[in-house]
């Protein structure tokens, strides 16, 4: 019924919204002549260092991400097909230091040498209202798919997308299936299904909405709000505050619930974040304060997407425990203006405290990230861009482990068609 209302919605809006430009489907060139197709190389590398434990996580593959879209038919209606090719190889990684999240185990503990993936999805366009059925990538705060990995994570179900209003987007969908990264199966998750409903709205280019909900089967109802607001104060100076909110209530018996500090009846949990960005010429200096409560921690992940965490201090860790309250510290250097465009470098520090722990002990943790990204200007190596990050990571005892984490990734976009 839900998914009923939600197409209903996005239909009604796409037929009785007074347009603000010529619609996309009024200017398509066929199926063909608008078609496109990518592939990206990623070569990725992950070493996760749990200081006092032995079973560190180590993995480094060679990913191969291809992409199709086409174009749409001429007409009224439009229709069109997206498809997708996912190939994983391992270079390195073994029994007892492997990293799921890149590639999965056989039944003996080991990391498969490759995985492989393909899905394809049909869409219709009618004027700016896009239909879409099959596999695909949403990035909606409330089911955003995670690719901070070596292949992505997608979902399976119909996603509605409307911008027939200039300034507007509209998302209507339901989902059935989730295919996590480094698992080639469709829904090894068994998702029962996940209906999402909300947009965005930029009322000016200083000033952006946003408002979405969504409704895990069995596991909880979400709402989430966007405020973000930019402020000039001259040609080389700015002023950015990106407000963020999350509300959310668990099903009785949530598996979520009980996993984040919660008793599986009737939780509840708010988190928000607020960021204050300054920034001057190629610097950019940014405050952060995010603060969680209710019955249980914010818990995401179970059928909504490894990115759905619109948050300003998700990192290595994102600072989501029950209770807790944590504050972030960061800088931005972008080195265009010292003549190395493409070079960029980001530092934060974030601490969290008032965590509860479920003893009379206070959790604390603490993060320190690191990273720095190069994306090729021009050459024959243009687009290519390698990206190191680092994490140094510290909590009492009843929180977590102790790390250091380093990820690094070269990424090579090839456009075939």
């Amino acid at each position: 019924m839900y998914n009923k209302h939600c197409l209903a919605l996005a239909c009604s809006l796409a037929l009785g919204a007074p347009l603000a430009h010529a619609s996309s489907q009024a200017q398509s060139n066929g199926f063909v002549e608008d078609a496109s197709l990518d592939l990206l190389l990623r070569n990725a590398y992950f070493n996760r260092d749990y200081k006092d434990r032995t079973n560190d996580a180590k993995s480094w593959g060679q990913g191969f991400i291809a992409t199709f879209e086409s174009g749409f038919t001429q007409g009224t209606v439009g229709v069109g097909v997206d498809a997708f090719g996912l190939l994983g190889v391992k270079l390195d990684s073994g029994r007892g230091r492997n990293y799921r999240a890149f590639f999965d185990t056989d039944s003996e503990g080991r990391p498969v040498d490759e995985l492989s993936q393909a899905g394809a999805a049909v869409k219709l366009r009618l004027s700016d209202t896009v239909i879409k059925y099959g596999n695909q990538f949403p990035s909606l705060p409330v089911l955003a798919h995670d690719d901070s990995r070596l292949l992505p994570q997608s979902f399976t179900g119909t996603l509605v997308t409307s911008n027939e209003i200039e300034g507007l987007e509209l998302n209507a969908g339901r989902f059935t299936a989730d295919s996590p990264m480094g698992d080639p199966a469709r829904d090894p998750n068994r998702l029962k299904s996940i209906d999402v409903l909300g947009g965005s709205y930029a009322v000016s280019d200083d000033l952006s909405l946003a408002l979405y909900h969504s409704d895990i089967e069995d596991l909880y109802k979400r709402y989430y709000a966007n405020l973000n607001y930019n402020l000039a104060l001259t040609a080389e100076q700015a002023l950015n505050f990106d407000f963020n909110l999350y509300r959310t209530k668990y099903d009785d018996g949530s598996t979520a619930a009980l996993d984040f500090g919660g008793d599986g009846q009737g939780d509840r949990n708010s988190i928000w974040s607020l960021a204050a960005k300054y920034s001057v010429g190629a610097h950019a200096f940014i405050l952060a304060h995010q603060r969680n409560s209710g019955d249980a921690g914010f818990a995401y992940d179970y059928g909504d997407g490894g990115a759905s965490i619109y948050l300003a201090n998700s990192y290595y860790s994102d600072f989501n425990r029950k209770d807790e309250r944590s504050w972030q510290a960061s800088y931005e250097l972008d080195f265009s203006d010292y003549g190395v465009p493409g070079l960029r470098y980001k530092l934060a520090y974030v601490r969290g405290d008032n965590i509860d722990t479920g003893t009379d002990n206070e959790g604390t943790e603490r993060e320190l990230f690191n990273q720095v990204s190069y994306t090729v200007q021009s050459g024959a190596a243009k687009d290519l861009s390698l990206r190191l990050r680092n994490s140094i990571y510290r909590s009492s005892t009843d929180v977590g482990p102790d790390l250091n984490e380093i990820r690094a990734f070269v990424e090579y976009p090839l456009n075939i068609l």
